[in-house]
């Protein structure tokens, strides 16, 4: 059986849950849309269930694989719905918390015959220009909700464009924008995503939304105090497949982007970027072998790479190599490779995924 394996650690997803409600004092929805960001969905909504207020999802797909698990706690539905007729009754029917972000949805909302009202969180748009009500309309659309059979309670939301650049000011801007919009309305609210929890710890909000930090992973470019006690949810790892001994002016993998130095062992990995390796990942990459950290050499292939044993004495043919996880952040990959952990992590497939600490 070939060796990848992506090992994930249920015990370090409560911990980093518990973290996100530590620091907030808040209730907290678990942000598991994406597969959980490639961590499973499903295992990892059953894992929280005990003690989360609730998951976010992006859309009714997901939703509906977690009731069809047996998730009976409340699931926030990040995007709305896309069509009222086929969504809002299976929104009723499953007990699920609907996003409104633009007036369109808040119309068929209201236009609907419900079988009971729903929960509904209200979006606000305080300029990060993706999805969200205008200020301008957000009060009356709060009152029209408020208003209607349809609607059993409504909550206030946002979201921030740039929390994880901690110097700028951009998310003072978009709270100010918010406190303004939401003058007078009494309801509850939620803004902080997983770098304002860590670090903006005065933005108001009753309900927090961790996503990244669930898994373990900063969002921050630079060391922040509570980031440092994430604990990585998972750990991709595989094994040695084959070493060489190459002398001094030898080319390594596709398009000779590695030449050796010196007399060299070249370990090869049973990994690649169809596993959702970074195929991007340049030499000096780092990764863990023989109880040592070490790096990646040449490009990343398809279904291998090829790794650094000239210093490694104790790695060999079958040694396992971590390629992020307790000893290599994922976070550091995905920098070496110039992007970022959500995306290296939801780019996992064809590697099984083990489960411990359930």
């Amino acid at each position: 059986m070939r060796p990848a394996r992506a090992l994930i650690d249920l015990q370090a997803l409560r911990h980093n849950y518990q973290l996100a409600r530590e620091v907030t004092g808040a209730k907290a929805l678990a942000v598991i849309k994406a597969d959980a960001y490639g961590h499973g969905a499903v295992r990892c909504a059953q894992a929280l269930e005990g003690e989360a207020d609730g998951f976010a999802v992006a859309c009714i797909e997901e939703a509906l694989e977690l009731r069809e698990a047996g998730i009976r706690a409340p699931i926030l539905l990040l995007e709305g719905f896309f069509t009222a007729q086929d969504e809002l009754p299976l929104i009723v029917e499953h007990d699920l918390w609907c996003v409104v972000h633009s007036l369109w949805q808040l119309d068929d909302i209201l236009a609907s015959t419900l079988a009971r009202p729903i929960h509904v969180w209200l979006k606000l748009d305080t300029g990060m220009h993706r999805v969200g009500l205008h200020p301008a309309d957000f009060q009356a659309a709060y009152q029209r909700l408020l208003a209607s059979p349809n609607v059993a309670k409504v909550v206030l939301m946002s979201h921030f464009s740039r929390a994880d650049e901690l110097g700028c000011g951009r998310s003072e801007e978009q709270v100010a924008v918010f406190e303004a919009a939401r003058a007078q309305l009494n309801a509850e609210v939620s803004l902080r995503n997983s770098p304002a929890v860590l670090g903006w710890p005065s933005v108001p909000s009753d309900w927090v939304r961790p996503g990244l930090m669930l898994y373990g992973s900063t969002p921050f470019e630079e060391a922040h105090a509570l980031a440092e006690r994430l604990q990585p949810v998972m750990t991709l790892e595989s094994k040695v497949i084959c070493v060489r001994e190459l002398p001094a002016g030898e080319p390594v993998g596709y398009g000779a982007r590695f030449i050796t130095d010196r007399p060299m062992r070249i370990g090869v990995v049973a990994m690649g970027y169809a596993d959702g390796y970074p195929r991007h990942a340049p030499t000096g990459t780092p990764v863990w072998v023989g109880g040592q950290r070490s790096q990646l050499l040449g490009r990343v292939s398809m279904d291998m790479l090829c790794i650094d044993l000239t210093d490694v004495p104790e790695a060999g043919l079958g040694s396992t190599v971590e390629l992020w996880g307790k000893h290599i952040l994922a976070s550091e990959v995905a920098a070496h490779a110039e992007t970022i952990p959500y995306q290296i992590f939801c780019n996992l497939k064809r590697v099984p995924r083990l489960y411990s600490g359930s």
